[in-house]
């Protein structure tokens, strides 16, 4: 009898997804000249002991040795409620008992910038980023659901920035792809099941049920409204539209950079009348790209700002400089854009 069809599920993401990882990371190529045996790649299950991340980690410590993969987890103590410290040792415990190695527990300060979640989510990533470097992991599996996926685009939607803020988030991320998140197009309740079928010990995160947070409202009361307006498949919808939405502004982004260096006059500097030939989906990711290259914090800087510098090209009538995240401005000097540090 083989298992229960959500754990069957969890599996075959997970295996999918480190197949990947052997590929990307040269394990399956051919050789011609005998080699030293290479170090089997590390891959760390970030588990924060809910049921998505331990559904995922114990898909990951039942595939990963059949594929030659060591594998190893980390928790984060976000240190934001009253035992956190204990409740990230009882993850440790956990995902000891499914023998993974290494595993460890990073704490970590959460600052303000930004928010309270964007603020976690930062801390987090730092130290998740730590971990793989300590420990030379080939990458770091994510439990983010297709339901966390939903939510995304609709904040992204909420917010209006666009194309890209519309893709969610992305199958593979970061540095040399160190992040990968299986579980994009597995639901949330299959991922439950799943621990239920493995009698796996879950720790639901208070903070996911606080109306103070966005994601936590929008996860309440938010997606279940739409649900009950719209009917069934909305959050298989958002999905789809997120998928959509990245194949268009992977394809756009392609054509910015392309575009970019025939903007440019022999000394570098943007040129007004060419960047008004271009399309505006595509001007204004040449502008966006040339903001941050100056100093702008791509994470502060926002489509409002970019529709400023926009106008500098479209609706010039002599006004002022525009001034960007991160102390850069952006003004137009004889038929040229120049964005830099102020």
């Amino acid at each position: 009898m083989g298992p229960h069809p959500a754990v069957a599920a969890i599996r075959l993401a997970v295996r999918r997804v480190l197949h990947d990882v052997l590929n990307d990371h040269g394990a399956s190529a051919p050789h011609t000249v005998p080699e030293a045996p290479r170090t089997p790649p590390l891959v760390l299950v970030a588990c924060s002991g809910g049921a998505d991340s331990m559904a995922l980690a114990s898909a990951l410590a039942f595939e990963a040795p059949k594929l030659g993969i060591r594998a190893g987890g980390v928790t984060v103590d976000h240190g934001l409620q009253p035992g956190s410290d204990l409740r990230a040792a009882e993850v440790v415990a956990r995902l000891t008992a499914l023998r993974l190695d290494p595993v460890e527990s990073a704490a970590v300060h959460v600052g303000r910038d930004g928010g309270p979640e964007a603020a976690a989510r930062d801390a987090r990533y730092a130290a998740l980023d730590a971990a793989a470097e300590q420990h030379g992991a080939a990458a770091i599996l994510l439990g983010h659901t297709r339901d966390d996926q939903a939510e995304t685009v609709l904040l992204g939607l909420a917010r209006g920035s666009g194309i890209r803020s519309l893709s969610g988030m992305a199958a593979t991320s970061g540095v040399d792809g160190r992040y990968r998140r299986p579980f994009l197009h597995v639901d949330r309740q299959t991922a439950r099941k799943a621990c239920m079928a493995q009698s796996l010990p879950v720790w639901d995160d208070p903070h996911n049920a606080d109306p103070a947070y966005t994601r936590s409202r929008l996860r309440h009361e938010g997606l279940p409204a739409l649900e009950k307006a719209l009917g069934k498949g909305v959050v298989e919808a958002l999905a789809r539209t997120a998928q959509l939405s990245r194949d268009d502004a992977d394809a756009l982004d392609t054509w910015a950079a392309q575009a970019e260096a025939m903007v440019r006059d022999p000394a570098g500097l943007l040129e007004c009348a060419k960047l008004y030939a271009l399309p505006p989906a595509v001007r204004r990711r040449v502008l966006r790209r040339a903001a941050i290259e100056a100093g702008a914090p791509a994470g502060a800087l926002f489509a409002r700002h970019i529709e400023e510098v926009d106008r500098l090209i479209t609706g010039w009538r002599g006004q002022g400089e525009i001034n960007l995240p991160g102390k850069v401005v952006a003004q137009r000097q004889g038929g040229r854009l120049v964005i830099r540090q102020g």
